[in-house]
């Protein structure tokens, strides 16, 4: 059974175990007082294998660093390509 947090108009604050089937409080069990269930964010924590990147990883570097400055040269025959832009058109860089 999950417990919910409620305030009441007062500022009380106190937790209730209830089943999810049952309705929502809505007094205050201190004062009577109309209560709001108040709602928190949930934090996940992934623990094990296969949630890692390194996990995947069969064991190669990916990039590998190139030879007599090969990589300077295939970055500039790459300037032809045509590329989009952030309208989503096609354009040709030069």
């Amino acid at each position: 059974m999950p417990i919910y947090e409620y305030k009441c108009e007062n500022g009380h604050v106190f937790d209730i175990m209830q089943k999810m089937s049952e309705d929502p409080l809505k007094t205050c069990v201190e004062c009577g007082a109309p209560v709001k269930k108040l709602m928190h964010p949930v934090s996940i924590s992934f623990k094990g294998s296969g949630f890692y990147s390194t996990d995947y990883s069969n064991g190669k570097k990916k990039t590998e660093p190139a030879k007599n400055g090969a990589s300077e040269s295939n970055s500039g025959s790459e300037t032809g390509k045509k590329t989009e832009n952030a309208s989503g058109k096609k354009s040709k860089e030069d």
